[in-house]
């Protein structure tokens, strides 16, 4: 059994997930000790429960210290069944989070799954159903994965309530990603969604992106959606010749809209003034997947806490080479090289 600290880095819930999907992956049975002791609120929440539950039902798991502000827990994973599943996540705890927790196991077995999932899909500490479908899946498409999102109702934090539904393939093959450069900027787009909310808002955070990224009137909108509570996501899209990044902010109560619409631009402007092929979120993300396949070579922003926690979390289930190198200022290399991709030879058939 593999110990996990979960103090160590930034000591957030990715430890948690990031050990749950490579147990599941490699059939080794994993203990984590100091859950989130960093934070404000330490042990296991409810959305980090959705996830422990949602993999145990998925490969027939032993779990103990599955239990609300648990510091502990224990999972002992049998192999990936593929099927359909339905998962509540509960309140605003994030859907997406969840996916991608689940994802790279049925990605390794041999039949094709579907499931879907109540709860958050539009989460300021998480990714967006947008972010997901439009930049991390046609990412890891590129390395062998294979799999599709449909966003049915959209659940905004605090209230959530959203639904999404996801189909996973069997992974197609595993290859590696080369990816230094974006490329030229081939288009550049804007979308506020609003949720019980006035149109104004979104107007006020669009005029914002148009002056401060230079993003054409016509490929901008507005778009009103159905929720069980007010809600605002903003969201900003590069499309580049190599790859293409998703930037997302939120509205918030006493939060002016010309604010939620500047800090995004700015986080837009960090990303293109970089030079660099991936942003921060997308590094951070990308790792699992890159390390379960044939591993890689990106350029990226300076490397975050999030991302060298993911890689020693990681580097204590798989045998890799995890690198990050500069490049210049603010511009960065992360070399991940594994001696074999992982084969899924454990799944279960349906």
């Amino acid at each position: 059994m593999i110990e996990i600290d979960g103090s160590i880095g930034e000591g957030g819930g990715q430890i948690v997930r990031t050990s749950l999907a490579l147990a599941m992956c490699t059939r080794v049975p994993v203990r984590l000790h100091d859950v989130r002791a960093r934070r404000a609120n330490p042990g296991l929440r409810a959305q980090h429960l959705a996830a422990v539950r949602a993999a145990a039902a998925i490969c027939g798991a032993n779990v103990s210290g599955a239990t609300l502000a648990s510091r502990e827990l224990a999972f002992e994973p049998g192999p990936a069944r593929p099927g359909h599943y339905e998962i509540d996540v509960g309140t605003a705890g994030s859907t997406l989070l969840v996916l991608q927790t689940l994802l790279p196991a049925l990605s390794l077995c041999s039949a094709p799954s579907e499931i879907l999932l109540h709860g958050g899909t539009h989460n300021p500490r998480a990714p967006t159903f947008e972010f997901v479908r439009d930049a991390y899946l046609p990412l890891i498409q590129r390395l062998g994965f294979r799999a599709r999102i449909a966003l049915e109702r959209h659940g905004f934090f605090p209230r959530g309530g959203g639904v999404i539904r996801a189909w996973i393939e069997p992974r197609h093959r595993w290859e590696v990603l080369e990816l230094l450069e974006r490329g030229p900027i081939r288009a550049r787009s804007a979308v506020a969604l609003l949720a019980r909310l006035p149109e104004h808002i979104g107007q006020r955070e669009i005029g914002v992106l148009r002056d401060r990224l230079g993003v054409a009137a016509e490929s901008c909108r507005i778009e009103n959606v159905t929720a069980h509570g007010a809600g605002n996501a903003l969201h900003v899209r590069i499309d580049c010749t190599h790859v293409t990044t998703l930037f997302a902010g939120f509205g918030a109560r006493g939060l002016p809209a010309e604010q939620v619409a500047s800090r995004l631009a700015l986080e837009v402007e960090h990303y293109l003034n970089g030079d660099v092929a991936l942003d921060s979120h997308l590094t951070d993300q990308i790792l699992l997947p890159l390390a379960l396949a044939a591993g890689g070579r990106f350029s990226t922003l300076q490397p975050s806490a999030h991302t060298a926690t993911n890689a020693t979390v990681i580097g204590r289930f798989l045998p890799l080479d995890y690198r990050a190198s500069e490049l210049g200022p603010g511009r960065w290399a992360i070399d991940l090289r594994v001696p074999a991709p992982v084969q899924g030879a454990n799944a279960a058939g349906p």
